[in-house]
């Protein structure tokens, strides 16, 4: 809704800067759930304003953090090299677990916290369809459990958020006996 600033006054684009600033500081810090309220704040406007430039929580989401979470996601799948498939999709896997570790908002992003942003949900999407890519790879060459699918990787994906929601760094060790379990030579349909 936002990102059309041109024929707006300039202390409307000002106000729709600031609001994109410090949205991006807030998500960073406290997660998606950071409120309106402390995002208006640091922005010197209204909780009003946002609504008004941005239309919901959503907006403001699809506006400010789906081009961050991507930037992540592309980092994530670069990561993605190995001699062989079982190594890309461990590689990926991993790498995905590092940047929701790091970053509370692409945490939230990659566990499907906001459905209804509907840029959100792409990026979630496109790290689900690479990851499936990577698994069918490993699965034709035998080192994956033939009985994974991709809603498996959404849910370990959804898995890993709640434990690095839990803190420290058990979300490392749960991803660990998770992949684990993954392996062909584990398997136990």
């Amino acid at each position: 809704m936002a990102s059309s600033v041109t024929g707006l006054r300039a202390d409307a684009r000002r106000n729709i800067e600031r609001v994109r600033s410090a949205a991006v500081e807030a998500f960073r810090e406290h997660g998606l759930d950071a409120p309106l309220e402390d995002i208006a704040r640091r922005a010197g406007v209204s909780v009003g304003t946002i609504y008004n430039r941005f239309g919901s929580r959503e907006g403001l989401l699809d506006d400010v953090v789906a081009g961050l979470a991507t930037d992540k996601l592309d980092a994530a799948i670069a990561t993605a090299s190995g001699a062989d498939p079982w190594e890309r999709f461990r590689a990926y896997v991993v790498a995905l677990g590092e940047a929701q570790a790091a970053d509370p908002s692409f945490n939230d992003v990659v566990s499907r916290r906001y459905p209804e942003a509907p840029a959100l949900r792409e990026v979630c999407d496109r790290a689900v369809a690479h990851g499936k890519v990577l698994m069918q790879a490993a699965q034709a060459e035998g080192s994956l459990r033939p009985d994974v699918v991709a809603r498996d990787i959404d849910r370990l994906i959804w898995l890993n958020a709640q434990a690095i929601r839990l803190g420290g760094d058990w979300w490392r060790r749960s991803l660990g006996f998770f992949l684990d379990g993954l392996r062909a030579d584990a398997g136990r349909p």
